[in-house]
């Protein structure tokens, strides 16, 4: 029987039982495993793939929806990869097509990397920021900010769903109610008794990620960052918004190194819905 050709072969839904190999996907290209990552968004957003007959994946993407059930107000795409056996073949086009197919009338946004940008432009979408992933041991200063922050609880978790979404600018429940069981940590941070921040680092290798990072301002989110390194021995990962230049800076002063920039794109809109002066880092590049 022969074998199927690359452009006949279906693209179907990935599920939680799709992980190992969508783990070994990350690593035929170079990308770390990351299979907590992979468990998240699998379970949260909606894995798309394509089998490759003699076993394993072809390519893989996950799009994570917000906003109401069934009338998502916003779709974000991560986790593109294409086997490296079948590189530079179409076959990460045919999927993105397929995704802007499905998502129909939904705006889109995702994180470009350099590679990628260019196959993005070609199918629409738009850059709309940047945003500088950050990696290093975060080493504590003479004059951290005073903010009070304490570990999270679930009785938090109303007011956490409640304030990302007005941050946010659309709801997005089914992840950020994960967060407990997907991080090693969540905080808030408080003033007067009120909840104006919270933020999660959750393992990633040897690192913590730090993300969501969701403050009312510049202050508060050094306090945030800096409660999360309090309680871990783990080198410390984030993506920034560039726009947050005191952030950043105060980062690198704390020993955190640039290693990379993403391009923010989206698809269907001009920009990103929210308060982006609130909002400092994502979860995750893959999911927004």
């Amino acid at each position: 029987m022969p074998t199927p050709s690359l452009p006949t072969l279906p693209i179907r839904r990935l599920t939680h039982r799709d992980l190992v190999a969508c783990a070994d996907l990350s690593e035929d290209r170079g990308w770390p495993r990351e299979e907590h990552k992979w468990g998240l968004l699998l379970t949260a957003g909606k894995g798309y793939g394509i089998d490759d007959p003699d076993g394993g994946l072809v390519s893989a993407c996950v799009v994570t929806e917000y906003g109401p059930h069934g009338r998502p107000a916003l779709g974000a795409i991560g986790m593109v990869l294409v086997a490296e056996r079948h590189a530079r073949q179409g076959v990460g086009r045919r999927l993105l097509r397929h995704i802007t197919s499905v998502m129909s009338t939904t705006p889109l946004t995702l994180h470009a990397t350099p590679n990628g940008r260019p196959l993005y432009e070609e199918l629409g979408f738009k850059t709309t920021g940047r945003a500088e992933m950050m990696v290093g041991r975060f080493s504590p200063g003479g004059s951290e900010p005073r903010v009070s922050t304490r570990a999270a609880t679930a009785e938090d978790l109303t007011t956490i769903l409640r304030l990302d979404e007005e941050v946010f600018g659309t709801d997005r429940t089914p992840v950020i109610a994960r967060l407990p069981a997907f991080a090693d940590q969540v905080r808030v941070a408080e003033d007067d008794g009120r909840i104006v921040g919270y933020a999660a680092a959750w393992p990633n290798m040897d690192t913590h990620v730090v993300g969501p990072l969701i403050a009312r301002d510049t202050e508060t989110a050094k306090s945030l960052v800096a409660s999360l390194a309090e309680h871990t021995d783990r080198p410390l990962r984030t993506d920034i918004d560039v726009r947050h230049e005191e952030l950043l800076a105060w980062l690198k002063d704390r020993g955190l190194a640039p290693v990379a920039f993403n391009t923010v794109m989206t698809y269907g809109i001009t920009e990103l819905p929210g308060d982006w002066t609130r909002r400092f880092a994502p979860l995750t590049v893959a999911a927004g």
